[in-house]
């Protein structure tokens, strides 16, 4: 018998969090749909990545569509949070922005693949929410960096998009430095970048 309290699973026994499953699912996806592309993944290959059949994998997700869609909602929603909280309280927003989005993109190159390559892959709901935070994240740059350094939002966004672009270089530029010095190298880049002279 399969009993949830509290979001822990009890099975004969033994007790599984699923929260603590779903985000190993999670990261296991995100691995093998980076690796592999969307099309490239089957539910077999997902629920073996972590020890599930395919069909046991459908007690934490609808699909492959719902886990991609998972997959990179998590994502969005992580940066579009973090951002906002450290933007917040620091004292310098721009450093704040800079130091997360970095760290993250060194941190999870796997997730900023996906992230850029797997969206048209996912169902139009979640896909509109995931374009959502996406937005709203950019826009929180934007007001930073015009606080910062004055100048018309459009050119703002674009040299946001242009950073973005920068940073998340690091499935393809990360590796020959090591984590410390790249962060280093990429900070001093961005900041570069984003508070150039236009004029």
């Amino acid at each position: 018998m399969l009993i949830i309290i509290n979001s822990v699973v009890y099975t004969g026994g033994m007790e599984i969090d699923t929260r603590a499953r779903r985000t190993q699912i999670l990261a296991a996806a995100a691995g093998l749909f980076a690796r592999r592309g969307y099309h490239g993944v089957s539910i077999g290959d997902l629920g073996a990545s972590v020890g599930l059949t395919g069909p046991a994998l459908y007690r934490h997700f609808a699909g492959k569509e719902a886990l991609l869609a998972e997959v990179l909602l998590d994502i969005s929603a992580r940066l579009h949070d973090e951002g906002f909280r450290r933007a917040a309280v620091a004292a310098d927003p721009l450093g704040a922005l800079l130091d997360w989005h970095i760290s993250f993109a060194l941190d999870n190159p796997a997730l900023i693949t996906v992230h850029e390559r797997e969206l048209e892959n996912v169902p139009e709901a979640p896909r509109r929410e995931i374009r959502r935070l996406q937005r709203a994240y950019v826009e929180e740059w934007v007001r930073v960096l015009c606080e910062q350094r004055p100048r018309p939002r459009e050119e703002a966004r674009a040299a946001v998009h242009a950073v973005f672009g920068l940073l998340n270089s690091t499935p393809h530029s990360a590796g020959e430095l090591d984590r410390e010095a790249m962060a280093r190298l990429l900070r001093r880049m961005a900041e570069a970048a984003l508070l150039a002279d236009t004029g």
